[in-house]
């Protein structure tokens, strides 16, 4: 199980309430290659891995992700929760604002709710192993554009560190495929 420690994994801070921006980051709090995706997947591929290893690092990678989508939630509620509602409804969010004020809600930049169709977890190792890639350098691009569109140096310096981990997760979902292999590829004798 997991042992939660009550501080974010990256402190966030934001200059002054950005609600355009906030629009936009929001997609990797509930888009299709956001943070819920990311965890979910990886917290149910791994079951079916053959080896030790795998689960292990499909485990960690999932949990860390948990964290990541707890940075993001904080970014987009500091952007948005001290915006006067001329600025919400100016950057397009006063249906979001109808719908849910200025609470934390999984939607994507467009405002169209999660699915679980963003999420694949098909069995087979090597396949879940380089979705699991795919799906770390997409939410890599993803970040690489929020921080493109990013007027807030406090937000950009969050979006860096977020944009980071996620080529560290596809380094280690590399190594990990490579083990899977072998193993995979090993003679047994019975």
């Amino acid at each position: 199980m997991w042992l939660y420690e009550k501080k974010l994994e990256y402190p966030v801070r934001v200059t002054r309430p950005n609600p355009r921006l906030a629009k936009n980051i929001i997609t990797q709090y509930g888009g299709p290659d956001g943070e819920l995706a990311a965890s979910l997947r990886y917290l149910t591929q791994r079951y079916t891995m053959p080896i030790a290893q795998a689960k292990a690092v499909l485990t960690d990678i999932g949990t860390e992700e948990l964290a990541h989508m707890e940075i993001v939630a904080a970014l987009v509620y500091n952007l948005i929760k001290d915006a006067p509602l001329s600025e919400i409804k100016a950057a397009g969010l006063d249906g979001y604002y109808a719908d849910h004020d200025r609470a934390l809600y999984f939607v994507n930049a467009e405002g169209a709710p999660w699915t679980a169709a963003y999420i694949q977890s098909k069995g087979d190792p090597v396949t879940d192993l380089h979705e699991d890639m795919a799906a770390e350098e997409k939410a890599r691009s993803t970040y690489e554009y929020l921080i493109n569109l990013s007027d807030d140096p406090d937000a950009t310096d969050v979006l860096r560190f977020l944009r980071e981990r996620e080529v560290v997760h596809f380094q280690r979902f590399g190594e990990t495929l490579q083990l899977v292999q072998e193993y995979l590829d090993r003679r047994r004798y019975y």
